[in-house]
């Protein structure tokens, strides 16, 4: 079986994979002091819970944007599972994409492996949009090829920064309000946070579609992923997938070409 993993700055994910068929996956907030033997508690236990043993693990994948945690979970996997894993980013893992970005070497790893993986799934061009603790449009073109894309604040960082720097506002939770005019401060907070935020993603995937198809003429196809993309896809009708396992998948894709190459 596969262990994949997926270190983003809010939460690190663990998914199993036997085969094609994801048996089960796990989140845990990304903590920068978190050891090995920490991480292997915790999931040790949850995936006996699934009947998975750490021996039934024989491979693993890490793409991690975290620095601070990225050998500890290397310690994980060789020392809990037996395996070094394959690192998305390391020069000798293969990802089958072109990256046409000025400096290849800038492009994120989380951002890789979701174009990957939304290449392999869905018509291309498209945009996708993984909305997190920063929010990224990646482009892949009418080719196949990584275009680049657009970073942007999440929407948890933008609504703490307001709460940090207003001495008056109130820290609020992230919600789709029920009318754009705020009866109070709160309600006023949540308009502006959502219908902000969902303008922002309209007027940013506009502008992009407007460059991958200038005739009008090319579809191009918008995947939401990332744990708040369900929240804004309900105030636009731009999105025109969800899919809450795209990382998952990608890992998994990459890791397959690689063993078969090698």
């Amino acid at each position: 079986m596969l262990l994949a993993i997926d270190a983003g700055n809010t939460n690190v994910v663990f998914a199993v994979f036997d085969g094609d068929e994801k048996r089960a996956h796990w989140r845990i907030s990304t903590d920068s002091q978190r050891t090995a033997d920490e991480y292997a508690v915790w999931l040790v236990t949850l995936m006996g819970m699934k009947n998975i043993r750490p021996g039934d693990i024989d491979a693993a994948i890490l793409s991690s944007v975290v620095p601070s945690q990225t050998y500890a979970l290397i310690k994980l996997t060789e020392d809990h599972f037996g395996c070094t894993p394959m690192r998305v980013g390391d020069p000798q893992v293969d990802l089958g994409l072109e990256v046409r970005l000025t400096n290849p070497r800038e492009a994120g790893a989380d951002r890789l492996v979701n174009a990957i993986s939304a290449a392999a799934s869905y018509a291309t061009p498209l945009i996708v949009i993984d909305i997190g603790t920063g929010t990224t449009f990646d482009v892949v073109d009418a080719d196949g090829a990584f275009a680049g894309g657009v970073i942007a604040p999440g929407p948890a960082l933008s609504l703490d920064a307001l709460h940090r720097v207003a001495a008056q506002l109130p820290k609020v939770d992230i919600a789709k309000p029920e009318q754009a005019i705020g009866r109070g401060t709160v309600s006023a907070m949540q308009s502006g946070m959502f219908w902000g935020y969902t303008g922002m993603i309209e007027g940013i995937l506009k502008r992009i579609i407007a460059e991958l198809s200038p005739d009008g003429q090319t579809p191009v196809t918008v995947i939401g992923t990332g744990g708040l993309v369900r929240l804004f896809a309900e105030g636009t009708d731009m999105i025109h997938h969800i899919d809450g396992d795209l990382t998952l998948r990608g890992l998994r894709l990459i890791h397959e070409r690689n063993s078969i190459a090698n």
